[in-house]
């Protein structure tokens, strides 16, 4: 069943919104406060407009437009993906029955909390990233950057919809706490340790954007399997959008690896700092840290409030469709990850038996880590296709770890156990130092004129929608 998308409204929707007007008028009430936090929170770089892509509809030709936006104008709005008025719940103790259009009452609580933490990674980021525009590569850079902020807060739109639409005085609660956490605050943080890191500079951003972006991936891949049917066409929808941010972090770090490679080659030496790019440990480094953060999101190995989520058919798995099982899970069992009894009461990085259902974080993080493989197997290829002997690798899932198994201990990037004080001398071989920041950041000089690019990166290979790299992206 399709709704027609209403673009004149001033939410543009396709939920009907004209049609619920108590949900109209909170959902506008809710508008200012969320257009004071962009205006405090929000990108930083004063602009007049920029060349922005917005949602406007939901089906697969057409669903955007592209043009010049002042960014306070952007219309975010509320979208959600094609009812199929014969979907039934694919997973769990219900499979079968028919998806629910309202909140299955003794679900209330946990379904709430599954939209709470989604939606409070969207704002958190759109924080982490406001000051990026003032030290941008390019233009074209620039953009995209702001394509993804916008992006970002049109999910936090998505969210808040369902607070308000399904959970009536506690959602509306939830949707201002919202805006109320801030990313790193002392007193009131984003809920995930990986959004109150900071992102400094724009080897973070595209690290950040190609590996905890790629959990979000996952993540929404996961609720797209709800039983609970608005918030999977919810996550459906979003899914699209995501796209562009794996894109912005896969291209980026594509181009940054091409042009240290290109300065490698041309001078004959290993270390291009000095030319004014970023030397491949130091990349290597930004790798090692972004990863084993967005590892962390996935949670334990084990968990059973992931079960009960799974049987209750609020979180499905990836591509649960697909799987050739009874999506029930009740008799399965699957291998984690795990500190195992190594003999003499020493312990040693290994894995253990549980069963399937209790296991599911552990599903879902072999899934993510198969697909962050292929991005390190891509720029890999560009440093064998110069001639370099150089690799990238991902390091051991045991590495730099707080959440989980390995999250008492410390291990080195191969996955060897170290104790504290070998953890300490060494970790700075592995993680970015202040000095490493300290050298990245002074790169981070702002190029923003047309056709212009920063030294320590290589333009893309195409424009936004068909336009040149050379295009005014963003007018000042």
């Amino acid at each position: 069943m399709t709704i027609a998308s209403d673009y004149s409204e001033k939410i543009p929707n396709n939920v009907g919104l004209a049609d619920d007007r108590r949900l109209q008028r909170a959902l506008e009430a809710w508008q200012p406060n969320f257009l004071s936090w962009w205006e405090s929170m929000g990108p930083a770089l004063p602009t007049q407009d920029v060349y922005l892509r917005t949602a406007v509809n939901v089906g697969r030709e057409g669903w955007a437009h592209f043009g010049f936006v002042p960014m306070r104008d952007y219309r975010w709005g509320i979208f959600l993906a094609e009812r199929d008025a014969g979907r039934r719940i694919g997973f769990g103790e219900h499979k079968g029955e028919p998806a629910c259009q309202k909140v299955p009452g003794e679900y209330r609580s946990d379904l709430r909390r599954l939209i709470v933490v989604q939606g409070d990674t969207e704002p958190a980021s759109v924080e982490q990233q406001r000051n990026l525009g003032a030290t941008a590569p390019s233009l074209y850079d620039l953009r995209n950057l702001f394509q993804v902020n916008v992006e970002e807060g049109r999910h936090l739109w998505a969210m808040v919809y369902l607070l308000q639409a399904y959970f009536g005085r506690d959602g509306r609660d939830e949707a201002e706490e919202l805006l109320h956490r801030n990313s790193g605050s002392e007193d009131s943080p984003r809920i995930l340790g990986a959004f109150n890191e900071e992102t400094p500079d724009w080897l973070s951003f595209y690290m950040f954007t190609y590996f905890t972006d790629r959990d979000g991936k996952y993540q929404l891949g996961t609720l797209k399997e709800s039983a609970f049917d608005p918030l999977s066409r919810t996550c459906e929808f979003m899914l699209k959008e995501e796209a562009h941010h794996m894109m912005v972090g896969t291209t980026g770090v594509d181009r940054m690896v091409e042009r240290t490679a290109q300065l490698m080659i041309e001078h004959d030496t290993d270390d291009p700092g000095p030319l004014g790019a970023i030397p491949l440990p130091v990349i290597q480094k930004y790798l090692n840290f972004h990863y084993s953060v967005s590892l962390d999101l996935f949670g334990g190995e084990t968990s059973t409030n992931v079960a009960n989520y799974y049987t209750a058919g609020l979180k499905g798995r990836w591509l649960e469709g697909r799987r050739a099982d009874d999506h029930r899970l009740s008799s399965d069992s699957i291998m984690v990850d795990a500190l195992v009894d190594a003999g003499n009461g020493e312990r040693s990085i290994g894995q253990t038996e549980v069963e399937a259902l209790t296991g599911l974080n552990t599903d879902l993080r072999r899934e993510y880590i198969r697909d962050c493989a292929s991005g390190v197997s891509r720029w890999n290829k560009i440093l064998a296709e110069a001639g370099l002997p150089h690799r990238l690798q991902l390091p051991h899932a045991a590495f730099n770890r707080q959440v989980g198994a390995f999250a008492g201990i410390e291990a080195s990037p191969d996955g060897e156990m170290l104790t504290a004080d070998e953890w300490d001398r060494r970790k700075g071989a592995w993680l970015p130092t202040d000095v490493d920041k300290t050298f990245v950041r002074s790169l981070m000089r702002p190029v923003h004129e047309r056709g212009k690019i920063a030294a320590w990166i290589a333009p893309p290979r195409n424009g936004i929608n068909g336009k040149p790299f050379d295009y005014d992206y963003v007018r000042l």
